[in-house]
């Protein structure tokens, strides 16, 4: 036998596990962030729709009552309903019975801004993810992008009945 043959298999033998610890590096410090980021990505869109989809309800619920204190009654409470898994993960219970402080916000009614002779109320619904990420630590990864509270605004106007 070939004296040069054996020390190369041997070394080959040796070099077996390396390829599979390169691997699992390569799967920790590359693939895992990759999947946290896009996942967080993916939550901060679901928060997105899901303000957007509060304040738009909150804001159509608006139009169902007569008063001006049940109509920002119910449109406090129709937004806290559409957003009760985002105020439950950050620990929220907002107060509708002056539906004035954050994060949901329903104004009183004010003449339209493109319209003076119309009525108009603004249902406003926020999330601050800098305070609450998703996942610990992507607050300030993502604070460049998400410097200020995630917020989403519906305007109803209101059919006060008079022609």
């Amino acid at each position: 036998m070939n004296p040069t043959v054996r020390p190369a298999r041997a070394c080959r033998r040796r070099q077996r596990g390396v390829v599979t610890l390169e691997f699992a590096l390569m799967l920790i410090l590359g693939l895992v962030p990759l999947l946290l980021l896009t996942y967080t990505g993916v939550m901060i869109m679901a928060v997105q729709q899901t303000l957007s989809m509060a304040s738009a309800e909150g804001a159509r619920a608006s139009l169902r009552y007569a008063s001006n204190s049940d109509r920002r009654a119910a449109a406090c409470l129709a937004a806290r309903r559409s957003m009760q898994w985002l105020l439950n993960y950050a620990g929220q219970t907002p107060d509708c019975s002056n539906a004035g402080a954050p994060p949901i916000v329903v104004s009183a009614p004010a003449p339209c801004a493109g319209l003076a002779s119309a009525q108009c109320m603004q249902v406003s619904v926020s999330y601050d993810y800098g305070s609450k990420p998703f996942l610990p630590g992507t607050g300030r990864l993502y604070g460049w992008m998400v410097s200020e509270p995630i917020r989403s605004t519906a305007v109803a106007q209101l059919d006060l009945g008079t022609p």
